[in-house]
């Protein structure tokens, strides 16, 4: 899924999902079938000092765009729904590989057309029903036939030909050409007798009735928004009831407070807005109680450029600036950042130089330009560029075009993100020298103004899955707009023939080494068109309290985060600490001082609860999955 710190959970959303082996999913789709098993066991809970509720609660800088499964992308909204729901399959904790979700295994046919799910008999739905092949074929079949419902995670589904139950333990999807993703369709299955009655897909965003029905390792009871959601545990979770009563993500608009409540033991966890900032990680790692995680993440750090906004059908909106129209200037504006710099000075090594559009920690996938292809810092070879498309300067050292205008851009900036101010200041500078003028429009929301088109550049960002088709599809013609201004599944507007040409190919390739080549040609054609360029790739930093945490694991479980895993297993899986307990308030969403609140994931967080880890969907409408 989506955060536009970009990051949609797609589908965490949003769509939006570690050192794959070689295409996790991809291997498990060839090998045909996959051995039903329970290789996550949860570990066993230690004792409590008395009988009270624990609660654990998690400071986060972003807030819930939608509680619809259908419409969110930001991190923290399909990170919740991966609480709430049960997906057909899961991501290993350990290697992210493809494992059992709500279906115990997975085989195709010799063509590799049909695909037929095992439904698991143990899941229920959390008012008593049963969860069955039922909920998963209505599921899908709404997202192939209502535009509303496709919003999020649409990009699954547009090969489905038809998708039917057999019976209660039997789903059947017919694809119209082989598909690559069907052991790692990120789609939240959700209870066809609750859904039905929704009438529009397109404006509901299931935060009216509560408790939200659902069959995952935990039941949302409450939200509040910009403040508070919380969940308690599923006792009836097929997989085994969560160790802590009761989950809160609490919001804080500024991320020092957060670290300040967790300083005082208010919250067990903090992760940023995605990550710590430097000098928050360092004001902790001595901190009496408290544990920095800082580890390789799955995200990155992108300039975004609007290529003019527009629907499917070709019509224009939105008030994107025309040079950016030109190849050269983009490419102009991307040989005018120094990433070295950004690295050494805002991420202060909490990063790796950013390359192509798929992060180092997914080896099969990770791409690098060739030396003669970088669009390598370089001041002199963009003013060049610059003075070829057109743009000259004055005498006042101002770029201008044929007509006179001078070269202005703004550029867009999440304002509880202090990477992004940062960045925006030196791009300042940069482009200043260069004669380009640009103004940096830091907003609480920025996802408005980017749907509308009303942007010229932005910064941007994905957390990435183990299988990168999503991150891949939202910049394919068909994740357009089919009206102006509204939500869509395309990141930046862009559509571009063959990049689609690319895309389908990779989307039908099962072997795993032909398919990353192909991923790979797509990040080369991606860098080309210069629409989208990475600038780093930030560690997941994160802290949590050692004495309120018994156990925890990272995902990969060999130094891999905590926050915003592809998958749910930090918070179900987490183990309180010995006499930790407390209650959260209702009006607050928090808990009371000295609260016990604990975030962990048992991948077999044997032997010595002492693993730690990091953490995951986007950066620029403010975390897409």
């Amino acid at each position: 899924m989506v955060t536009r710190v970009s990051s949609r959970t797609p589908r965490p959303g949003r769509r939006l999902r570690t050192l794959l082996a070689s295409g996790a999913a991809a291997l498990a789709l060839t090998a045909g079938a996959v051995v039903p098993g329970n290789p996550l066991a949860p570990a066993p809970s230690e004792a409590r000092a008395d009988g009270g509720k624990t609660t654990l609660t998690v400071a986060v800088a972003q807030s819930v765009d939608s509680l619809s499964p259908f419409l969110a992308q930001r991190l923290l909204s399909t990170s919740i729904h991966r609480l709430m729901y049960d997906y057909l399959t899961n991501y290993d904790a350990k290697d992210s590989r493809a494992i059992p979700g709500l279906a115990t295994a997975w085989e195709p046919s010799e063509d590799k057309l049909t695909w037929t799910y095992t439904i698991r008999s143990d899941s229920k739905w959390s008012d008593g029903q049963q969860a069955t092949a039922e909920d998963a074929a209505w599921t899908f079949n709404k997202m192939m036939t209502d535009e509303g419902a496709a919003t999020s995670n649409g990009s699954f589904v547009g090969n489905f030909e038809e998708v039917t139950a057999t019976g209660k333990d039997k789903l059947v999807i017919r694809l119209k050409e082989p598909q690559a993703t069907m052991a790692a369709l990120d789609v939240p299955i959700v209870p066809k007798h609750v859904w039905e009655k929704v009438d529009d897909f397109s404006k509901f965003n299931n935060d009216k009735d509560f408790p939200i029905v659902g069959n995952g390792p935990f039941i949302l009871t409450d939200y509040k928004v910009d403040s508070y959601v919380k969940l308690k545990a599923n006792k009836d979770f097929w997989r085994g009831s969560p160790k802590f009563d009761e989950l809160v993500f609490r919001y804080y608009k500024d991320q020092d407070a957060a670290v300040a409540a967790l300083r005082k033991g208010e919250v067990s966890f903090v992760a940023g807005s995605p990550s710590l900032t430097p000098a928050q990680s360092a004001s902790l790692e001595n901190a009496p109680d408290i544990k920095v995680n800082d580890a390789p993440g799955r995200r990155f750090f992108a300039l975004a450029v609007n290529p003019g906004a527009r629907t499917k059908d070709g019509e224009k909106f939105g008030d994107g600036h025309p040079a950016l129209l030109d190849q050269k200037v983009r490419h102009a504006l991307f040989r005018s950042v120094d990433r070295k710099t950004i690295i050494d000075k805002v991420f202060q090594g909490h990063a790796v130089e950013g390359e192509g559009y798929i992060p180092p920690r997914f080896a099969d996938y990770f791409w690098k330009p060739s030396a003669e292809q970088k669009l390598s810092y370089d001041p002199a070879a963009a003013a060049a560029l610059l003075d070829e498309a057109g743009y000259r300067k004055n005498s006042a050292g101002k770029r201008v075009g044929k007509d006179g205008r001078p070269l202005d851009f703004r550029i867009l900036c999440h304002a509880t993100d202090p990477n992004d101010k940062a960045i925006g200041k030196y791009l300042q500078e940069w482009w200043g020298d260069l004669g380009v003028g640009l103004k940096v429009d830091c907003l609480d929301n920025v996802s408005d103004p980017w749907y509308a088109g009303e942007y010229d550049l932005a910064f941007d960002g994905w957390s990435v899955n183990p299988d990168p088709d999503f991150v891949l599809s939202i910049h394919t013609c068909a994740a357009l707009p089919a009206k102006a201004k509204e939500s869509a599944a395309t990141d930046n507007f862009i559509c571009d023939k063959q990049y689609d040409e690319l895309y389908k190919k990779q989307l039908a390739e099962y072997d795993p080494a032909k398919r990353a080549e192909l991923v790979r040609q797509l990040e080369s054609r991606l860098y080309d068109t210069g629409y989208m360029n990475v600038m780093a790739y930030p560690n997941a930093v994160e802290a949590y309290r050692t004495d309120h945490i018994a156990s925890i694991t990272t995902m990969p479980s060999d130094g891999g985060n905590i926050y915003g895993q592809d998958g749910y297993w930090s918070w179900w899986s987490a183990v309180p600490a010995a006499g930790a307990s407390s209650s959260a308030s209702s009006d607050s969403g928090g808990s009371s001082t000295g609260v016990l609140v604990g975030v962990g994931i048992a991948v077999v967080v044997l032997v010595g609860g002492g693993l730690l880890f990091a953490m995951r969907r986007r950066s620029t409408a403010e975390d897409r999955e």
